[in-house]
């Protein structure tokens, strides 16, 4: 099987945990010699998302998303796969509006209360890829492709840990969205750019995710998604999708 789990990688056991165990279930606990569980949010055929807990780099939000197959970084990804990476920005968006941080101390601050008591705005999201070879050494996963989803300001964020967050290495997830339907299409449709919010173009996910020649011929790659008989795509609204409770109340459907 392409992509099947890794022996030893820290993202696949994560996953594998998941999918045996109820989203939305507090972390077990352990001795302190003991990790914690990740607390998971959202299990689907494609994605788990589980909170950061150990070394978040924001108070109001770090939410980390693995792909179930242990691929190995974006430079994976084909055209076929920008439903998969919409849904990742879809999905990162709807756990930070409506996961609240929970009263643990890596989120606590004199003011947190007030803070997640306050709507997030779109310009707090912060979701994206760190690009090899630069890793965050707090969470040093470089062979599972995963994204972070965060609220800013990340104030947690050191300054070394600032380098793979920062402009050197960090690939937000509209930019990569936009250049892969940009490398596929005859116009130009960038939809990553500052100050454009919802562009018409998100509302079709599959927006340049299948090219061919002018005679019809597809030559489009294999989409790493788990195929859904009506649209090839499996949807998060459907039945097989696990949705988790936080402290703000369940989760919305996600809508790609």
């Amino acid at each position: 099987m392409a992509f099947a789990p890794k022996p030893g990688c820290p993202v696949c056991g994560i996953v594998a945990t998941a999918a045996v165990h109820a989203p939305g279930q507090s972390p077990r606990s352990h001795s302190p010699d003991e990790p914690t569980e990740p607390e998971i949010l959202w299990r689907d055929e494609n994605f788990t998302a589980y909170r950061e807990n150990a070394h978040p780099v924001s108070s109001s939000g770090h939410i980390i998303i693995a792909f179930n197959l242990h691929v190995p970084s974006i430079y994976t990804l084909s055209s076929s796969d920008l439903p998969l990476l919409v849904n990742v920005r879809n999905l990162g968006r709807r756990l930070l509006s409506a996961s609240s941080p929970p009263s643990s101390p890596p989120f606590s601050s004199g003011n947190s209360s007030a803070a997640s008591s306050e709507p997030h705005t779109e310009s707090q999201f912060r979701i994206g890829f760190i690009t090899p070879p630069f890793k965050d050494n707090k969470i040093p996963i470089t062979d599972h492709l995963h994204a972070h989803a965060y609220l800013a300001p990340a104030d947690l964020l050191g300054w070394w840990r600032g380098v793979a967050y920062g402009p050197l290495a960090w690939y937000d997830v509209d930019d990569l969205i936009a250049e892969i339907r940009e490398s596929v299409s005859n116009n130009r449709v960038k939809s990553g750019y500052d100050n454009r919010i919802n562009p018409p173009i998100d509302t079709v996910p599959e927006a340049g995710a299948r090219t061919g020649a002018a005679n019809g011929d597809e030559y489009a790659a294999s989409s790493l998604a788990i195929p859904d008989l009506e649209d090839g795509l499996i949807s998060p609204n459907s039945s097989n999708t696990s949705f988790a409770t936080s402290s703000s109340g369940l989760i919305p459907y996600l809508h790609a």
